[in-house]
């Protein structure tokens, strides 16, 4: 009698348990309807003893991810929660998460959500909130109801103090806020709206539901990036609220800003003054760079929190706003650079240098015959180093950006009053006519910011989908800390990415885990992480996913799976592959996020596997067929049938061609039959 084995392997890196390179396996880009599968059709076969050897497979930066999860598949995996909501909305946005009170607080159409972190649909607190009546049909009658804009789309949720939310909506093109008590505790279960605040939402909220936005309030004073006009030909960068003096962006001028679309925003304490605390900007923008620069470019911009503007000249304007480029770019083999100048989304990760976080932003092109994403991660020493450089110039209209060969005013234009650099000046409205000049007619840096190591950390090309939104945790593991990014896809997948070290500046992404996280697939908008809950929160247009950060039981049941995932939240327990946790026993730490090498870390556990593979009798009448089938656990996993006699310890490939119901083997019409 001879046996068919059937031997599934990972890629061609891969060195298996036994010591020898066997991976010959396909390389193929994740199909979303993938069936994880292998079949075979075998004629006039002879009773055959299937095993079952599930070796994991090799990850590499150009394959499908580890593990490939339907939403069914998500929802049974019992590691994820739908939230579910009875009432007609759409557009859900999660606008804040407060993990001191445990609670998520998301706007959506016409409604403002209190959700609970722990789990998303135990008792949730509803606000409805429509936009009155009388301007829904204004509205209406003024031709912008065509595509659902005449409702009161929440856009603005920020904690205005420990009991108290400050949220706004755009009203049905006419922007409304209000103050939401919350109670002192979220066990309180109040949510409620504070009828006497009800006031105008223009300069603090869009009109336009379709354009994005920038809020963050600090010590009760609103910053925000927004178009302030009903026809959204006026954006600014504003400051209103609490007690500083309001200011913007100069209006009507493209130096400063030129159509752009606000993307997000940190607060940076820049020295042990606390007059140089600084707010930066993160947007795109139409370029004014020269004809041969792209047609849209991405920007940091920042200004300093205590100006209030100048005297004569700028008055009511920001006299500290400063802008530069940010570069995502890589450069191909002919020398042809390709820029992603498209910023989408950026995570804000805080370093043991408070001074220094790291920026993370997720770009994408611009053309539509080459579609292509990319994660850029920026130093905010680098962008500070940006600031503190020359100023880009520009003759005429028909002239290109030069650097400012001039003499710099003083102080210089950009500085904080009674910062660290002009301690004694205490006020902008004491700053010299010439420095205000100078700042209204040369907001631009010359030089651009470019990316840590001067390259993208994660390319996407050659696919069907783009990313739309990123959330980085930073993890740690037996052999370290790693970077694992979230990253939200236009096809309403995440998928799960872990950066590799490869020396001081070489990194390998992996592409660990791609999730559906809605029945009806939506373009992912938001991305959220509760480090003390170990939850990603998910949401896009038709609703808000719950999801635990890992399922470690899903890429198998043996020791090497589970170290070859090379998944820096799971480790080897002894007994199966679990979330990974920091402890002296040797027992919990079977892990080796580096190398995945089962070799060294599943010494005493391979033969277990062994013993553990399955047999499969199956009988067949000669000159017959038998229908043979593998499943895989993985998209990234092939397989290959070898044969063996009885009696013997020597095995074969199999010779097999494909056709359109599997595969089918080729020679087995001279097998010995031994009945």
């Amino acid at each position: 009698m001879e046996r068919s084995f059937i031997r599934k392997t990972p890629g061609p890196e891969f060195s298996g348990l036994f010591g020898q390179p066997f991976c010959g396996g396909f390389d193929t880009h994740l199909n979303p309807n993938y069936d994880a599968g292998d079949t075979m059709l075998v004629s006039a076969l002879p009773p055959l003893l299937l095993l079952l050897l599930n070796l994991p497979p090799c990850v590499r930066t150009t394959r499908p991810p580890r593990v490939y999860l339907s939403y069914r598949d998500l929802m049974e995996s019992r590691s994820a929660r739908s939230f579910t909501f009875g009432f007609n909305t759409s557009d859900y946005r999660i606008l804040l998460l407060d993990q001191d009170q445990d609670r998520m607080y998301v706007g959506s159409r016409d409604y403002v959500l209190s959700l609970d972190l722990g789990n998303i649909n135990r008792e949730p607190l509803i606000i409805h909130w429509p936009a009155p009546l009388n301007r829904h049909k204004e509205c209406l009658m003024a031709g912008r109801g065509r595509v659902d804009e005449c409702y009161n789309y929440l856009r603005v949720i920020q904690p205005l103090n420990r009991t108290h939310l400050y949220a706004c909506g755009t009203g049905a093109y006419q922007p409304q806020c209000a103050v939401i008590y919350r109670g002192w505790r979220s066990e309180d279960y109040v949510f409620r709206i504070v009828p006497a605040s009800l006031e105008s939402g223009k300069g603090r909220c869009p009109y336009d539901p379709k354009q994005e936005n920038m809020a963050t309030l600090i010590d009760g004073v609103l910053y925000a990036g927004v178009q302030v006009d009903y026809m959204g030909t006026d954006s600014a960068i504003f400051r209103t609220m609490g007690h500083k003096p309001p200011i913007r962006t100069e209006q009507y001028d493209s130096r400063w800003l030129n159509d752009p679309l606000f993307v997000g925003s940190l607060v940076v304490s820049e020295s042990s003054f606390k007059e140089d605390d600084k707010l930066y900007i993160l947007f795109r923008e139409r370029s004014l760079e020269g004809e041969n620069g792209p047609a849209l470019v991405s920007r940091i911009a920042r200004v300093c929190l205590n100006d209030e503007g100048g005297l004569r000249s700028l008055v009511g304007k920001w006299t500290s706003y400063l802008k530069a480029r940010l570069v995502c770019s890589v450069i191909g083999q002919d020398g042809v650079e390709t820029s992603f100048d498209q910023l989408r989304d950026v995570f804000i990760q805080p370093t043991h240098d408070k001074q220094n976080p790291l920026i993370y932003g997720v770009f994408t092109t611009l053309g539509s015959v080459f579609r292509g994403s990319a994660v850029c991660v920026y130093s905010l020493a680098d962008v500070r180093a940006v600031f503190n450089g020359p100023f880009a110039h520009k003759e005429g209209h028909g002239y290109q950006m030069t650097a400012y060969s001039g003499k710099t005013p003083y102080p210089r234009p950009g500085a904080c009053a009674g910062g660290f650099s002009v301690p004694r000046n205490r006020s902008s409205r004491n700053f010299g006519e010439d420095v205000l000049r100078f700042v209204r007619t040369h907001p631009l840096m010359y030089s651009s910011v470019y990316p840590v190591n001067r390259r993208p950390l994660l390319l996407l090309s050659d696919a069907s989908y783009t990313y739309t939104s990123i959330a980085v945790d930073r993890v740690p593991a037996a052999d370290g800390e790693y970077t694992v990014l979230f990253l939200g896809t236009d096809r309403g997948t995440v998928q799960k990415v872990m950066i590799l070290p490869r020396g001081t500046k070489e990194t390998e992404s992996i592409t660990l885990e791609e999730v559906e996280v809605f029945k009806v697939p939506s373009p992912i908008r938001n991305l959220r992480i509760s480090s003390k809950r170990h939850q990603l929160y998910v949401s896009s247009d038709v609703g808000v996913t719950q999801l635990s950060l890992h399922r470690c039981g899903r890429y198998g049941d043996s020791c090497a799976d589970c170290c070859l995932a090379r998944d820096p939240y799971c480790a080897w327990d002894g007994k199966g592959c679990v979330r990974y946790t920091p402890s002296p026993s040797r027992r919990s730490r079977r892990q080796d996020v580096k190398h995945g090498d089962p070799l060294r870390q599943c010494r005493g556990y391979n033969t277990q596997v062994d013993r553990g593979i399955a047999e499969r009798l199956q009988i067949s009448v000669e000159g017959g067929s038998a229908y043979l089938q593998c499943d895989t656990h993985s998209p990234l996993e092939s397989v290959t049938w070898l044969l063996q006699r009885d009696g013997s310890q020597h095995r074969r490939e199999a010779s097999s061609i494909k056709d359109h119901s599997g595969k089918v083997l080729k020679g087995v019409a001279q097998l010995q039959v031994n009945v």
